[in-house]
């Protein structure tokens, strides 16, 4: 998907809104257990009641990884569900990768090859050869790490050099040698606050992930004061907050309506923002 793809998309459905799907099989509805693949059937009822109000999904890899060989399954199940269904969605994979550059590139194999992602989250830890193995992909993005909202983020990330600089600025400015807004994006937690204004200083046109609204209590409009471009510029997770908002049979119509609410309240914030 490309980045014009993205923003008519955005603009269509009036929802910058990615339900992330963090689905662990220990708290998904208990009906469900009897299912032959009961985590590919909790995805495939939420995202049939929730592609009309969101324009990504984001699987997190770790809760697929650790049911081992059927966690994968239900995983590339989901993403081949998603792909046939409903094209124009956005399909994030959270992996949180980041190697040296023979173990990218075969990284980078598995999710915009082997399983057809349109992005993947990257750490930046390893530095330039660890991260453009991704960029080599015609159509696909970097979704690089630059500014989480756990708490943990204040033992790195904010750490300032002599002259002042904070770490998460130096990899913003140092990984825009390396791509364009048209290929690479940057997480940024919703729990940052007015951090979104230093953000965009330094990459006012990139997309940004935003996770940690909902749950994690991050707020919509403050990232939408300080983070939205005029071309949106933001796409915004969340996850528990949608998906196990009800653990009765009635889970998929009430994530439909939390989806719903969230996707109007985003309408809102692009009237008053664009």
């Amino acid at each position: 998907m490309t980045r014009q793809e993205l923003i008519a998309n955005i603009q269509r459905k009036k929802s910058f809104l990615c339900v992330g799907l963090d689905t662990d099989i220990q708290k998904i509805p208990e009906h469900l257990l009897k299912e032959e693949d009961p985590v590919f059937a909790f995805n495939k009822a939420i995202i049939d009641a929730t592609a009309p109000y969101c324009i990504a999904y984001k699987p997190n890899l770790a809760f697929y990884e650790a049911m081992g060989v059927k966690g994968w399954i239900a995983f590339e199940k989901t993403i081949k569900y998603i792909r046939q269904n409903y094209p124009d969605q956005f399909i994030i994979a959270d992996a949180k990768r980041g190697d040296i550059g023979n173990t990218s590139k075969l990284y980078a194999r598995t999710f915009f090859e082997t399983l057809d992602v349109d992005a993947v989250t990257v750490a930046p830890y390893m530095g330039e050869d660890s991260v453009t193995p991704f960029l080599g992909h015609e159509g696909k993005w970097v979704i690089l790490l630059a500014l989480t909202s756990n708490k943990g983020s204040f033992d790195f990330q904010l750490n300032e050099d002599k002259n002042g600089e904070r770490l998460f600025e130096k990899v913003l400015r140092k990984s825009q040698e390396w791509a364009k807004e048209d290929a690479m994006m940057y997480v940024v937690g919703a729990t940052q606050g007015k951090a979104f204004e230093d953000i965009r200083k330094i990459v006012p046109q990139h997309f940004l992930l935003v996770p940690g609204i909902g749950a994690q209590g991050g707020s919509l409009e403050e990232v939408c004061r300080y983070g939205m471009t005029k071309d949106c510029g933001l796409i915004v997770n969340s996850s528990r907050a949608i998906i196990y908002a009800s653990n009765s049979e009635d889970f998929a119509e009430v994530a439909a309506q939390k989806a719903k609410d969230v996707q109007q309240e985003m309408e809102k914030q692009l009237k008053y923002t664009l």
